[in-house]
């Protein structure tokens, strides 16, 4: 029983840094890394472009593992990258969306306890282990960071974050101003869908 407090306690910690601060935009297909905002920061230091995590995954589909950890409505409604290898959400809403969150404007998202194991399991399933690559993509960056963290807190040693993450980053003026249309995996018209296949979502245990 705390151990799971625990984990909730941490996770809940790492999620109020991902929302202390916005990232700016992020040029695509920059690799100085050292220039990141530091939301987009890991502890392991290991990011990529959409790009870069689309040829890594291409060229050993079965020794890299990628992740897409944002929440089970992201990836209905917005689209998923099809080469991702399973859905395993980092926070997730409340069955019931009750509560709001007034800095990121939107419905409160919670820690998903179960967010390391279910990543282990399907490790497991690939033949993989804490040593082997990792890819993790979020919305813009800021949760496969702190995801990566956590991983690594559990022992993993080669979690990348995708930097610009699935949708990219915010355009901050002019007409199309708060649309995520700077860069992302989808802005770099990487192969995405709104196909998704049951045996790679993520369903609570």
């Amino acid at each position: 029983m705390m151990k799971k407090i625990s984990t909730q306690l941490l996770a809940t910690a790492l999620i109020a840094l991902s929302v202390s601060a916005w990232a700016a935009d992020w040029t695509p297909g920059t690799t100085t890394w050292e220039q990141l905002p530091e939301i987009k920061r890991s502890k392991l230091g290991l990011y990529l472009t959409p790009q870069q995590a689309y040829d890594m995954k291409k060229k050993d589909p079965k020794g890299v593992a990628f992740f897409d950890i944002r929440t089970r409505a992201e990836a209905m409604y917005v689209g998923w990258p099809g080469d991702a290898d399973a859905l395993v959400p980092y926070v997730e809403h409340a069955e019931i969306m009750g509560e709001w969150d007034d800095k990121r404007f939107m419905y409160m998202l919670e820690p998903n306890v179960d967010f390391v194991p279910e990543l282990e399991r399907r490790l497991t399933q690939m033949g993989l282990g804490k040593d082997s690559p990792i890819i993790l993509i979020c919305r813009s960056g800021d949760r496969s960071s702190k995801a990566a963290d956590r991983l690594q807190m559990s022992g993993y040693s080669n979690v990348y974050s995708v930097a610009e993450g699935f949708e990219g980053d915010t355009v901050k003026e002019g007409a199309r101003s708060g649309q995520r249309a700077v860069n992302g995996w989808k802005n770099a018209n990487l192969p995405w869908t709104y196909k998704l296949d049951k045996t790679r979502m993520y369903f609570p245990k």
